[in-house]
C-alpha cells in the first residue's frame, strides 16, 4: 500500500551554485580576510613610502653636505637634530612631496574606479582586476590626509603649475560635471560660472603670455581647465592593464629625477663669519655653522673642511641669501610673479627688499 501523498508538502530547492554567501559561507570568510590582508599590507606600504623616503633623502643630504667624508658626516649627524633635518627638507622639499603625493591620490582613485568597473573581455566573462598600488594606497588614505595634501600642493606650488591642481582634485575625488547637478541646465549653468571665475583670474594673465608667445604658459593655464572637465571616471580594462604600471613606474622616475636637486641642496644656512687674524686683521671664514660652545665655533666651510674658530676671535657673522634664479617667465597673475608659491608671494610682500651683505657678494 502506498502512502498518501501530501499536497500542501513543502518541495525545497537546491540552493544556486552561484549564491556563495549561503553555499559557502566559509569561502566568503577567505575573501574577506584576504581583502583585510591586502588593506592591511597596502598600508603598510604606503606609511612605508611616506615616511621612509622623506627620512632616507635627509641621511643623503648629510652625506653629500659632508663632501663624501665619514668624519664629517658623523659630525652633521651628531648635531643637526632628527627634528631640524626633517623640517629643513620639508622646507626646501616641499613641492616635491606634495607633487608625488597628488599624483599618487589622482591616479589611484582613477585606477581604483577603473579596477572595480572593469568590463568583460572579449569572452564575455568580467575577470577579477587586481586594483594596481596607487589604487590600493588611495583607498587606505583617509579623506583628511588627500584634502591636506591638496592644501599643501596650493601654498607651495608656483602659480603657474595651480592650475595642473584641477584635474587633480577632479580625478582624486572623482568629481564629474554629472556630479554638480543632476539636471542638465544648472550643471551648465554651474560649469559656465566657475570657468567665468577662472577666466577672471588668469585672463589678463593669458594675453600676455600670447602677446609674449608663451606656449608653455598658455597651455598650463588654458588646457587644465577643461581637462578636468573629463579626466574622472572609469578607464576601460584594455586601457587600465598598460597605463597603470606605466604610470606609477613614471611617477617613481620622476621622483628619483627630481630628488637629485634636493639632496644637493645645503641642510645649513650660508654664513660669512669675520674672524679677528693674529696680526691685526681679519678673515672672513665662509660656510655653513654647524655647532656654538663656550670655546669654539664649528663651520663647515663652503670650499671644503671642517674649521674650529675660537669664539673670542668672531667679530661679525651674516646670512647669505642665496642667490634668485633668473625668472623664465615676464609673467604675473593679479602683482603676483608665476613662479612665485602663495608662501613665497606673500613673504616678499612682507620683505619685498633684502639686503646683500658685501661679504656675500665675494666668491669662495
Amino acid at each position: 500500500m502506498s502512502a498518501p501523498v501530501d499536497d500542501h508538502a513543502t518541495v525545497r530547492e537546491p540552493a544556486p551554485a552561484g549564491d556563495d554567501h549561503r553555499a559557502d559561507p566559509a569561502g566568503r570568510r577567505d575573501r574577506d580576510t584576504d581583502q583585510a590582508e591586502r588593506r592591511a599590507r597596502a598600508s603598510q606600504s604606503f606609511w612605508t613610502f611616506v615616511v621612509g623616503v622623506p627620512a632616507v633623502f635627509s641621511v643623503l643630504r648629510l652625506a653629500v653636505e659632508a663632501g663624501g667624508e665619514l668624519q664629517t658626516t658623523l659630525l652633521l649627524v651628531a648635531n643637526v637634530g632628527p627634528v631640524n633635518l626633517i623640517a629643513g627638507f620639508l622646507t626646501t622639499a616641499a613641492q616635491l612631496v606634495s607633487t608625488v603625493l597628488v599624483a599618487v591620490f589622482a591616479l589611484g582613485a582613477v585606477f581604483a574606479v577603473s579596477a572595480d568597473r572593469a568590463g568583460p573581455d572579449a569572452t564575455g566573462r568580467v575577470p577579477a582586476v587586481r586594483p594596481p598600488i596607487f589604487a590600493r594606497w588611495a583607498d587606505i588614505t583617509p579623506a583628511w590626509l588627500v584634502l591636506t595634501s591638496f592644501l599643501f600642493a596650493l601654498v607651495t606650488w608656483e602659480l603657474l603649475y595651480l592650475p595642473l591642481l584641477l584635474p587633480a582634485m577632479a580625478a582624486a575625488f572623482q568629481i564629474t560635471p554629472e556630479r554638480l547637478h543632476e539636471r542638465l541646465l544648472p550643471r551648465l549653468l554651474l560649469l559656465l560660472g566657475l570657468l567665468t571665475g577662472y577666466g577672471w583670474l588668469v585672463w589678463p594673465t593669458v594675453l600676455d603670455a600670447g602677446a609674449q608667445r608663451d606656449v608653455v604658459a598658455l597651455l598650463l593655464l588654458g588646457g587644465p581647465p577643461l581637462l578636468a572637465c573629463a579626466v574622472a571616471g572609469p578607464l576601460p580594462r584594455s586601457v587600465l592593464r598598460p597605463l597603470a604600471p606605466i604610470t606609477q613606474t613614471a611617477v617613481l622616475v620622476v621622483l628619483a629625477w627630481a630628488a637629485l636637486p634636493v639632496i644637493t641642496t645645503p641642510v645649513l644656512p650660508l654664513t660669512v663669519v669675520t674672524v679677528s687674524a693674529g696680526t691685526g686683521g681679519s678673515e672672513d671664514v665662509r660656510g655653513h655653522v654647524v655647532a656654538v660652545d663656550d670655546v669654539h665655533m664649528t663651520i663647515l666651510e663652503a670650499r671644503g673642511g671642517v674649521r674650529f674658530v675660537p669664539v673670542d676671535r668672531v667679530e661679525a657673522q651674516v646670512l647669505c641669501p642665496n642667490e634668485d634664479e633668473l625668472p623664465r617667465h615676464r609673467l604675473r597673475i593679479h602683482d603676483f610673479h608665476v613662479e612665485d608659491s602663495l608662501l613665497e608671494g606673500l613673504g616678499r610682500r612682507v620683505r619685498p627688499v633684502h639686503r646683500i651683505d658685501a661679504a656675500c657678494r665675494t666668491p669662495a
